[in-house]
């Protein structure tokens, strides 16, 4: 049952008794809202600065009935819904947003004195009992448009919800990634300890080359045996590194599992022609970090919780270019990880191929074909971690190298 002229200004007649407004001003906002076909409890609020409270406290008072305002935190029942109509609920202006465990439903109702209103909810609702608790018919849309399931876009909190989900989804890559990175940085910890234990040996082995034995032999010998205890402690680190549970992925399935974070894109931004096109990158990641761009969503929507959405929209979206780039430290970690062992092979490499150019066949040559050999496997590994990395460096997105 709509409401009649009269029963309009009766509604929020209050509203004079208590100072609120002057009869003249609500009779003022009853004109507009006769004339412009708007509610007039919209009025009161987006015009005459009347607070919802103060609206629903006035209704609450009027009818007799409890008020209830719009809240997406309540736990609405999915069995109440069920065979639910949003164009039912927005003619009736009612809403169900509670089941109690004696199976009394509370109803959310913008006229609880309608006569048809009760066989209306016993038709669809079937219930113990029922409680009306009067709301202002934007609140009730809302708990319409909030919990009835629709296709994302369509929502409120439920897609919310579901953008939160994702955000938490991201959230666990980044947090996954930062332990990649930690675990490379412990490889490269372990690889400088491999370093001075490699660079003490070579220096050790240089100078029983010479044959000067000015100094005692021993020293020599404890240089060997310190620079094999260093070099020792840092190979474990880098071995349990490469053998554990945590080993880092490889380049390929860092993109595809970060392309998976934010496929939340498709689902809940709906985009045609952004008239955006940015040249095609070479590679996967950077194709995605500047599709980016298409999806920051600039809208201004009336409701206020439509404002929540678009901006948990725009979270996400940022939420996927930390994601994005949180892939690219990780692969720029793998990188620098690649270049240190290269750096370090290609040095062992230089030091025991000049030691046997430089001091010919003998006992020791066996200790410089290990620096040799060690140096290459060094080599070898480390150009493994880079090379997949090379062609990123040249595909960096703009928006993400250069941020606004």
């Amino acid at each position: 049952m709509m409401p009649t002229d009269i029963q309009e200004v009766l509604e929020f007649s209050l509203l004079t008794e208590w100072g609120v407004l002057t009869a003249e001003q609500l009779g003022e906002a009853t004109f507009r809202s006769r004339t412009r076909g708007v509610d007039l409890e919209k009025i009161l609020i987006d015009e005459c600065g009347v607070s919802k409270r103060v609206l629903v406290g006035a209704l609450s008072e009027y009818y007799r009935c409890p008020p209830i305002e719009y809240d997406e935190r309540l736990p609405i029942p999915p069995e109440v819904l069920a065979g639910l109509g949003a164009e039912v609920l927005s003619l009736g202006l009612w809403m169900p947003v509670m089941k109690d465990t004696g199976g009394t439903v509370t109803i959310a109702v913008r006229y609880p004195d309608s006569p048809e209103l009760l066989a209306e909810i016993k038709k669809y609702i079937k219930a113990e009992a029922y409680e009306f608790r009067v709301a202002l018919a934007e609140d009730i849309r809302w708990f319409i448009q909030d919990f009835l399931h629709a296709m994302p876009g369509c929502l409120i909190g439920t897609e919310r919800t579901g953008l939160a989900y994702w955000r938490n989804t991201m959230a666990q890559w980044r947090t996954r990634l930062a332990c990649y990175r930690t675990d490379l940085a412990k490889a490269r910890t372990g690889l400088s300890f491999q370093r001075w234990g490699l660079g003490t040996l070579a220096l050790a082995n240089a100078l029983l080359h010479s044959k000067d034995m000015s100094a005692s032999p021993y020293l020599y010998f404890f240089l060997v045996s310190v620079g094999t205890v260093i070099f020792f402690l840092g190979l474990p680190t880098y071995v349990r590194i490469r053998r554990s549970r945590m080993t880092p992925p490889g380049h390929h399935t860092l993109v595809e599992v970060t392309a998976a974070t934010v496929s939340f894109l498709e689902d809940y931004h709906f985009l045609e022609d952004t008239g955006n096109k940015p040249p095609t990158k070479g590679t996967m990641l950077a194709r995605m970090g500047d599709m980016l761009s298409d999806h920051c969503t600039i809208f201004y929507p009336s409701p206020s919780s439509r404002v929540r959405t678009q901006l948990a929209r725009e979270r996400n979206v940022l939420a996927a270019q930390r994601t994005i780039a949180a892939c690219y430290r990780t692969i720029y970690a793998r990188a620098r990880t690649g270049l240190a062992f290269m750096r370090t092979g290609f040095s062992f490499m230089s030091i025991g191929i000049g030691l046997i150019s430089y001091f010919g066949l003998g006992i020791l040559t066996s200790f410089d074909l290990c620096l040799v050999f060690v140096g290459l496997l060094m080599l070898v590994d480390g150009i493994l971690w880079y090379m997949p990395v090379r062609k990123e460096q040249a595909e960096l997105p703009r928006s993400l190298a250069y941020p606004e």
